[in-house]
C-alpha cells in the first residue's frame, strides 16, 4: 500500500511499515533535526511542513495514499509532560484527524501515548473519524509483548474506510507474545553490562534495572547517577561504580532501530527524537496486522 507518515520524526513508525512490505512514498515533519536524520536514513522525501496548516492538505491528498500513518506530539497528554491540553500540542491531533477526513485514505493508523485515552480531544477525532465513514480499532499495546525489549504502552487508533469496528482486534491479540521481551533476548551481551541506571521521574521510583526484565519506558531525559543517589528498595543492584546510564546509541537498540540506522546532530536532540520514536518492532507489529486482514 502507498502509505504517507505524518508528524513522521527520525522515522521508526515509517522503518517499522517499510520492513513489513508498506511502499512509503513521502513524510512529514517540521522539527530539522529529526527531518535530517530520517532524510540520512530514507530514500523516499520528507517534507518539512507545519500540518495544523489547511493549505497542506491538498498537497498531501495528490500523493493519492492508501493509507496515512503518524503519531502527533503526545506531550499535553504525556505523563513526562504538563497534562495539559490547552498548551496547543492537542490541538495536532486534531490535525490528523483534518487531514484524514480530507485525503481519505482507505486505512490510517494514529500512535499516542495511553493516556490520549483520559483526554477530551480523543473523543473529538472519534466523532470525526466516525464522521468520514471509518471502522475503527482501538488497543493499548505494551511494546514488549511486541518484539521490543522495553515495557513501553502506546495506544493505537487503526481506521478502515468503510470498514467494521473492531475488525482488528483479533489479530492485534493473536499475535503477541506470551511473554515480554528482554533486553537479554534481544541483544545478549551486547550492551556489556548487566544493570544500568535509568533517571527516574521522582526519587520514589527505582533507576538501577537488569538486562534480564524488558526496560522501562525510553524518555527524552537521560541524565548520569547523582552523586546523591540512594538505592531504593526496588533497585536491582547495589550502586557501584561499573554502574552507568544507557548511551544515546544503546537507548536507540531499545527502540529497536538497527544498528545501520545513523543518527546525527547534538546529543539532547538525539535524545528527544530517540525518545519520542515509535520502536520500529512496535510499528511493523502493527503493520504486519493490517497486512494480514488487508489479505484476508
Amino acid at each position: 500500500m502507498k502509505t504517507v507518515d505524518l508528524f513522521a520524526g527520525c522515522g521508526g513508525l515509517s522503518l517499522g511499515f517499510e520492513n513489513a512490505g508498506f511502499d512509503i512514498v513521502a513524510a512529514f515533519d517540521n522539527w530539522i533535526p529529526a527531518i535530517d536524520v530520517y532524510r540520512a536514513n530514507f530514500k523516499h522525501p520528507i517534507f518539512n511542513q507545519d500540518l495544523s496548516k489547511e493549505e497542506i492538505y491538498e498537497f498531501i491528498a495528490k500523493l493519492n495514499p492508501e493509507i496515512i500513518i503518524g503519531g502527533p506530539p503526545c506531550q499535553d497528554f504525556s505523563s513526562a509532560g504538563k497534562r495539559d491540553e490547552n498548551l496547543g500540542r492537542a490541538d495536532l491531533t486534531l490535525s490528523f484527524a483534518n487531514i484524514i477526513s480530507y485525503v481519505k485514505p482507505n486505512w490510517f493508523v494514529m500512535e499516542n501515548v495511553d493516556r490520549i485515552i483520559k483526554s477530551k480531544v480523543l473523543h473529538k477525532v472519534l466523532s470525526i473519524f466516525k464522521t468520514s465513514g471509518y471502522g475503527l480499532t482501538s488497543s493499548i499495546l505494551n511494546a514488549s509483548y511486541c518484539g521490543v525489549p522495553q515495557a513501553r504502552k502506546r495506544y493505537f487508533l487503526i481506521g478502515e474506510l468503510n470498514g467494521k469496528d473492531n475488525s482488528l482486534e483479533c489479530l492485534l491479540n493473536k499475535n503477541l507474545s506470551k511473554k515480554p521481551m528482554t533486553i537479554f533476548e534481544y541483544l545478549g551481551n551486547e550492551l556489556g553490562l548487566e544493570y544500568y541506571y535509568r533517571h527516574p521521574r521522582s526519587y520514589q521510583r527505582r533507576a538501577i534495572f537488569s538486562i534480564y526484565e524488558p526496560s522501562p519506558t525510553v524518555r527524552g531525559v537521560n541524565r548520569p547517577i547523582p552523586k546523591t543517589y540512594k538505592k531504593h528498595q526496588g533497585d536491582a543492584c547495589d550502586i557501584n561504580h561499573n554502574l552507568r546510564p544507557l548511551t544515546t546509541i544503546e537507548r536507540s537498540y531499545l527502540q529497536t532501530f538497527p544498528k545501520t540506522f545513523q543518527f546525527q546532530g547534538s546529543k539532547s536532540d538525539l535524545e528527544q527524537m530517540i525518545g519520542n520514536a515509535v520502536p520500529v518492532k512496535l510499528s511493523e507489529y502493527i503493520a504486519s496486522c493490517i497486512q494480514d486482514l488487508h489479505k484476508g
